[in-house]
């Protein structure tokens, strides 16, 4: 899988931000794991999903003639979409304009700016009585489909998101490895468990003795090395090294000669069961720990790159390095009733919940899935965050028949998930209730066909480009396996709830032949 899926794995990655250069694929998961081929507030009643384009407005000067004014066209109608899925922000900036060609070689980048466009963002409901797809319709738009031999062996469900009635299924029920799509199970349980106005905060402490200080881990890995002035690519509005540094100058009374290093936050073992070594060692995770700086990446702007083996170690040295005098690290604990010197917080729950399901970021959903087990009195470990998961799912109604995980992220190998649990995941967060009103972060954070995360890059050609805009979903990959799970507008404007995992084939076939099941689903009137 990617382990978190590369850009050629799972979650969707977010578009760079200004004066980031992130080197990064954003159409694929964040790893592909050499896995065996396994044997045979109360919500107000809004659809999610693009309305039609009349929906949003975007209000631009008129473009002049000519090839520049046809890619500004093209530019207003992308952003009239997107203010429809609520993701304009997302996809704003020097980023849609490369994709545009609007600047670099061939585009229009060195000509002067044309008037502002001044899109306004909108999520409109669906129509309330959109007609509701017969299984006999979706079938007969999945079915030829559903016997490509690029799936290998496929089990699928497709529910009406609004009554969760079954529309299809094949082998709905049988458990398999989901890869990254295993995301859905942390992102669920954890906005159902935890307040969601919950923030990860590290802090330093005084030490037992002058010149000492505690370096806490609280379980922020989206706590950032870079200076304030660069923008962070993976993790928007992630807290800053640097502040916590200059907090702890400004109180410590004097030079730091030592920084006591405690991670006692967590518990257990810090690689899951079923990780592979050569994912470990390729970057797609690296031992869990409450502490570390930009989710212990070496080079904080590229989504795989070489991960520290040591990530608390690691961010005492960056602290150290901003405190100056060369103060020595050691591994310890917090004395009680220590003076609080300084403290940064992470960005809200449902925040980090967007980040991990859209770059497919394994090691925040395992601290995710850690604080769930905190909050639920549960052991911070990966066998306590996999109880307290799926102990909250069930006491929410959700049926657990084999389900199985061994980990927050997808990337374990015995991992395993049954179709039609993934989407009533989905499903559940489309609904009106309290439950759904408390789940609907999933649906918002999730990748957007041809635009965000590990789906920018794919519904590009043929038939699944009517997919662009209007599928939401999470990736997995593993080699060997294949998964998509999310929401889709019919063309008639019912949202439906799908889940599809193909297992034993090639990864590129195999995901073009997914993203196929999900634009049929789009152009779907299926009475």
């Amino acid at each position: 899988m990617t382990g978190g899926e590369q850009p050629h794995g799972n979650g969707p990655v977010p578009p760079p931000q200004q004066g980031a250069s992130p080197q990064v694929n954003p159409g694929l998961d964040q790893v592909t794991v050499r896995l065996p081929v396994p044997g045979a507030a109360p919500a107000q009643p809004v659809r999610v999903g693009p309305p039609p384009p009349a929906a949003a407005t975007a209000a631009a000067a008129p473009p002049k003639p000519g090839k520049r004014g046809r890619k500004l066209l093209l530019l207003a109608a992308v952003l009239v979409l997107v203010a429809g899925l609520g993701v304009g922000g997302v996809l704003g900036g020097p980023w849609i304009a490369q994709q545009l060609g609007l600047s670099g070689e061939g585009g229009a980048g060195t000509q002067p700016p044309p008037a502002p466009l001044n899109p306004q963002a909108a999520l409109r409901a669906l129509p309330a009585q959109a007609p509701t797809p017969s299984p006999k319709g979706v079938a007969a738009a999945l079915d030829p489909l559903a016997g490509n031999a690029a799936l290998g062996e496929l089990t699928g469900s497709v529910l009406d998101a609004s009554t969760g009635n079954v529309l299809w299924e094949r082998g709905a029920g049988t458990a398999r490895t989901p890869a990254s799509t295993g995301k859905l199970v942390t992102a669920a349980a954890a906005l159902l468990a935890l307040d969601h106005q919950t923030r990860l905060s590290t802090t330093v402490l005084e030490g037992p003795e002058p010149g000492t200080v505690v370096l806490v881990g609280g379980g922020d890995t989206t706590l950032s090395a870079l200076p304030a002035t660069k923008p962070t690519y993976f993790y928007p509005d992630a807290a800053r090294l640097d502040d916590l540094a200059e907090q702890v100058k400004a109180k410590a009374g004097g030079p730091v000669k030592k920084i006591v290093i405690d991670v006692d936050r967590y518990a257990g073992p810090p690689l899951a069961p079923g990780w592979l070594a050569v994912d470990i060692a390729g970057g797609h995770v690296a031992p869990m720990v409450p502490l570390m700086v930009d989710a212990a990446r070496r080079d904080p702007l590229t989504s795989t790159t070489p991960r520290t083996d040591k990530p608390a170690q690691a961010a005492a040295s960056e602290l150290a390095k901003r405190l100056g005098g060369n103060p020595a690290t050691e591994v310890g604990s917090a004395p009680k009733g220590a003076k609080v010197l300084a403290k940064v917080d992470s960005p809200p729950l449902p925040r980090l919940v967007a980040a991990f399901l859209s770059t497919s970021d394994n090691i925040l959903a395992e601290a995710v899935a850690r604080e769930t087990a905190r909050g639920t009195g549960n052991e911070p470990s990966f066998a306590g965050a996999s109880k307290a998961a799926l102990d909250v799912l069930s006491r929410n109604g959700f049926d657990l028949a084999g389900v199985k995980m061994s980990d927050g992220s997808g990337l374990s190998t015995e991992d395993r998930v049954p179709a039609k649990f993934l989407s009533s995941l989905l499903a559940a967060a489309a609904g009106t209730d309290a439950k759904a009103a408390k789940l609907r972060p999933l649906l918002t954070g999730l990748p957007v066909a041809g635009g965000t995360g590990t789906l920018a890059k794919r519904y590009e050609k043929g038939q699944n480009a009517t997919g662009r805009g209007w599928v939401r979903a999470k990736t997995g990959t593993l080699d060997g396996v294949n998964s998509l799970a999310g929401v889709v507008t019919t063309n008639d404007g019912r949202l439906l709830a799908f889940s599809f995992m193909a297992t034993g084939a090639a990864s590129d076939p195999a995901r073009d032949a997914l993203d196929s099941l999900a634009a049929a689903l789009r152009r779907c009137g299926c009475g």
